[in-house]
């Protein structure tokens, strides 16, 4: 494990957003990258967690790792939450020389609500309805994308959590349908690792599964870990982040050039 470099909040262009950034301290050019979002159903988010759970175990793994935030339904209707990670990965792009990352290896990831919006914007690259004000002539397209216990299903959530707030216009089937990262289950959808226990009281794992049945269909490249018996938010311990974090190393090296070489063809 090599030395890394931390950065912490780093503002992102004039959106109002913060990261951390954590880097490898020697680099043989621009490293492939991933931002990672935290959870917290919406309503809160940490991604100071993040730094110290995930980023800077990608850092010591060869990756660019940024730790992001996004605005919580308390302060933004939807799609705001949305646009924050898309807003994060497009200055990642445009500050690629600056962070020392590779433009054409940008990954997204995250963990519960952060999973759900990191599998969303790779679903929706520059959509025309869903893309932020900010870095306009910038490209949101990811290479690959991480969900970690992630919320792929907005309906059954609804059934369980007040999502009015989030979306305030009327939690309709169709304004849930189409948050869902699962109704966008495609073969234009990034290369995609899902990891999950089976033991989850909060997010049903068998919904992940079917996201990965539904990708799998699609011919997406797509693997699933499942760790039996684990709860919500098992990854708080090293036990399990640092396997999680070898994953995604790993699932980045294979898969990042592979992704952008078939969409440049």
């Amino acid at each position: 494990m090599g030395d890394v470099i931390i950065e912490q909040d780093v503002a992102v262009g004039d959106s109002g957003l913060f990261v951390d950034v954590v880097r490898p301290a020697k680099t043989d050019g621009p490293s492939p990258s991933l931002a990672f979002f935290p959870g917290g159903s919406w309503r809160t988010k940490n991604r100071k967690d993040m730094k110290d759970r995930y980023c800077i175990k990608m850092a010591e793994r060869g990756v660019v790792c940024i730790g992001g935030e996004y605005r919580v339904m308390t302060e933004a209707a939807w799609p705001a939450p949305l646009h924050d990670v898309k807003t994060i990965t497009k200055w990642m792009r445009s500050s690629a020389d600056l962070l020392g990352l590779d433009p054409n290896r940008i990954s997204v990831g995250g963990s519960s609500a952060g999973g759900h919006l990191a599998l969303l914007a790779a679903a929706t690259p520059d959509s025309r309805d869903l893309e932020p004000p900010y870095f306009e002539d910038v490209s949101s397209a990811v290479s690959a994308v991480v969900g970690v216990y992630p919320v792929v299903d907005l309906i059954p959530t609804a059934e369980k959590n007040d999502l009015s707030e989030l979306f305030p216009d009327g939690v309709t089937e169709v304004a849930l349908l189409d948050a869902s990262p699962i109704s966008y289950a495609n073969p234009k959808f990034p290369p995609t690792l899902l990891v999950h226990g089976t033991g989850d009281v909060r997010v049903d794992y068998r919904r992940t599964v079917r996201m990965y049945d539904a990708l799998e269909a699609a011919g997406v490249p797509v693997d699933l870990q499942l760790f039996s018996g684990q709860d919500h938010v098992f990854d708080r311990e090293d036990m399990y982040s640092v396997p999680i974090a070898d994953a995604m190393a790993l699932f980045i090296k294979r898969y990042a050039p592979a992704a952008v070489e078939a969409a440049a063809d």
